[in-house]
């Protein structure tokens, strides 16, 4: 290990000991999406007035209601028809997990490429999780897109640490070894800090461990065959993972003959479909 890994590796794990690196909050109209579901007093008309402050979210929300997956006979076109049709909890995950990308953004351009990049793969990753979950689990969709969504999210604080570093952002083949080693055990601190659902804290922690075991099937299992499909076929580490080794298809029921869940056509316009909701 070099050096400079060493160096960024020990004043990145002081700093999370000693509760001094600042790690992303979410934003503030996550945070009141997040109150107004937890609130026993709130209704859904409450629930839409909160998204309806911020016009993009409610955009995106509307879009996602008349996306191919869950589209009713009729358009909506209205917030409150969109809340309504989706419920409490799915609409508070769907909103708090979209109103994270702007939390993928920097001032830096290379930075600022990168944090794309990584939400990119998370959309992707979340709808495909969303519909594997759908079809091979009794979990929750809307869940495992929320947990989709920030498989990678500890890789934010060390790109802000980056961003203030030099010596890191010019070296690339460094700042990629740096991610590897700390993004997971980052993101489970940081979904820790902002009080998720103990069920998705461990997904960033564990959807890169193929030998792990559970009982049960997880989200953490779902994510990890997310990554898998996505990955599959590539020249990425990730693309070359052999599948009959990883735990997660078989508790999915998933049969595993090829490195590829795209032989189901309609399983893979599901997937599309899944992710085009998701993305802006």
């Amino acid at each position: 290990m070099s050096a400079l890994i060493e160096t960024v590796q020990s004043e990145l794990l002081a700093a999370i000991d000693n509760d001094e690196l600042i790690l992303p909050t979410l934003p503030e109209v996550a945070l009141q999406v997040r109150e107004a579901a937890e609130d026993p007093d709130v209704g859904l008309n409450e629930l839409s007035k909160v998204i309806s402050s911020d016009a993009a979210l409610t955009a995106r929300i509307i879009k996602v209601v008349n996306s191919p997956l869950l589209r009713s006979n009729s358009e909506i076109s209205d917030l409150n028809m969109a809340v309504n049709r989706l419920g409490m909890s799915y609409t508070a995950n769907l909103a708090m997990g979209l109103a994270m990308e702007q939390m993928f953004q920097a001032t830096s351009d290379v930075i600022d490429r990168r944090l794309r990049d990584v939400w990119a793969t998370s959309t992707e990753v979340a709808g495909i999780s969303h519909v594997l979950c759908r079809h091979f689990s009794r979990l929750k969709p809307d869940q495992a897109a929320l947990a989709g969504l920030v498989h990678q999210i500890g890789i934010l604080p060390i790109l802000s640490y980056a961003e203030e570093n030099g010596q890191l952002l010019n070296d690339s083949f460094t700042l990629e070894q740096v991610i590897e080693r700390l993004h997971p055990i980052l993101g489970q601190r940081i979904l820790q800090t902002w009080d998720f659902p103990p069920a998705l804290i461990n997904v960033p922690l564990e959807y890169l461990d193929f030998e792990r075991h559970s009982d049960t099937v997880d989200y953490v299992d779902i994510v990890q065959v997310s990554i898998l499909q996505f990955y599959a076929g590539s020249e990425h580490p990730l693309g070359q993972v052999d599948w009959t080794q990883v735990e997660a298809f078989a508790k999915l029921g998933l049969e595993v003959n090829e490195q590829s869940l795209d032989a189901d056509e309609d399983l893979t316009a599901s997937m599309e479909a899944a992710t085009k909701m998701l993305q802006a």
